[in-house]
């Protein structure tokens, strides 16, 4: 479907490029759906991206560097600078987690500036796919995947570096402690509760910001398409607005990407702080 062909039935163009290509696992649809355009795309991604990472290591040299060997070379810097300015404890393992992360969501985020029609097209007649969504983390299941590992992650690293008797001692006796003794049980009822809503807001927080912004900039890059199909004025002013969207949706992409993996740095580092 085009917004060309369509062009007096924009909810509908709208809805057919927000329906995913979705299959219900039981009766009812609702949690237990399975996406699967957003879990074909995001593997590979994933594939595409490490692979390609990998093939670059693979022909490095000490000499001279290649443009891409200079680039990925520059990439890892950055990351890795960014791990020892935030995480101060040995970074083996969270540097590579925080290159994967910012990587893997820039490539995510990078689908949204494909043409949406075009790609319909492909999807349609290359996959037979009349309904598939090709940006994964405009996906709240797929953001939410991501903060889940992450959180995870930070719970496993909180109970190896602290003990579980320690992180148990810290959910009920931080942050308001437990004296006096008298109102101790009030005071660990507190700890618990404050302690919950942090552990809570953090995927929520992790994962709802890198979806709206996407999914946001996927909406708008419908409405414009919408209006270019309005007409000639319409298509010189939709197709500038567009180009001008794409520019400014550069910077979106790249930000969101560089946020996520920031936060995955701060939280994996908080299992390693004492309140």
């Amino acid at each position: 479907m085009a917004a060309a062909e369509h062009p007096q039935d924009a909810t509908a163009y709208i809805q057919h490029h927000l329906t995913f290509f979705a299959e219900p696992v039981r009766k009812g649809g609702g949690f237990w759906t399975l996406h699967y355009d957003t879990i074909v795309t995001s593997i590979f991604l994933g594939v595409l991206v490490l692979g390609f990472l990998w093939l670059v290591t693979r022909r490095a040299t000490s000499s001279v560097p290649t443009k891409t060997q200079a680039f990925i070379e520059l990439s890892v810097e950055f990351v890795n600078n960014q791990v020892k300015s935030l995480f101060h404890h040995d970074p083996k393992f969270v540097a590579p987690v925080a290159l994967t992360v910012f990587v893997w969501v820039l490539f995510m985020n990078a689908m949204d500036f494909l043409p949406l029609d075009i790609m319909a097209f492909l999807y349609e007649h290359g996959l037979h796919a009349e309904k598939w969504r090709g940006v994964p983390t405009a996906d709240v299941n797929t953001t939410f995947a991501l903060s889940l590992s992450v959180f995870g992650m930070m719970i496993f690293f909180t109970i190896k570096n602290k003990g579980f008797g320690g992180w148990i001692r810290e959910l009920f006796g931080s942050p308001f402690g437990i004296k006096p003794l008298w109102a101790a049980p009030l005071l660990m009822a507190f700890n618990l509760l404050f302690n919950l809503i942090e552990y809570i807001s953090k995927p929520l927080s992790h994962s709802l910001r890198l979806y709206g912004n996407m999914y946001a900039g996927e909406i708008i890059f419908l409405l414009l398409g919408v209006w270019a199909a309005t007409g000639l004025i319409g298509a010189v002013v939709g197709g500038v607005l567009q180009v001008g969207w794409a520019i400014f949706h550069i910077l979106i992409v790249v930000l969101q990407a560089y946020i996520f993996m920031m936060l995955t740095i701060v939280y994996i580092s908080m299992a390693y702080e004492s309140h």
